[in-house]
């Protein structure tokens, strides 16, 4: 069967699925920021245009799910954190340990506050190596 939209044909978009969009690029735009990523260098990743980015995050075009692993895998999160879904527990019951829990808030945090953790705890590493 053809794709409608391919064809020309406008596919009506029910308003759940107008609001999950709208959500979606707010996180994506959210999730860019967070991490010193300009629409153009996401657009390079995903082989489109700025423009395209800047739709997606206003929610006036839907995002294709080939592209969310690419989106995923730029921004540092998972597809299910993405899509604003918890992500799924890789195989442990309970809580995190405190330093994975700790590890977690550091991969959310921007680019610049990351690196800066990584060198203090360098450092400290360092130093306990003496």
């Amino acid at each position: 069967m053809a794709n409608l939209s391919a064809l020309g044909f406008r596919v009506a978009i029910s308003p759940d699925e107008r609001a999950f969009f709208v959500e979606l690029g707010a996180r994506i735009a959210r999730l860019r920021k967070q991490q010193d990523i300009t629409q153009v260098q996401l657009a390079e990743l995903l082989g489109t245009s700025q423009q395209t980015i800047t739709a997606y995050e206003v929610g006036r075009r839907r995002v294709p799910v080939s592209n969310l692993s690419t989106i995923a895998n730029a921004l540092g999160v998972s597809i299910e954190e993405l899509i604003g879904q918890e992500p799924k527990q890789t195989g442990k019951r309970g809580r995190s340990p405190k330093l994975q829990q700790q590890m977690d808030r550091i991969m959310r945090l921007p680019k610049a506050q990351q690196r800066f953790v990584m060198q203090v705890l360098e450092s400290v590493i360092a130093q306990a190596s003496r």
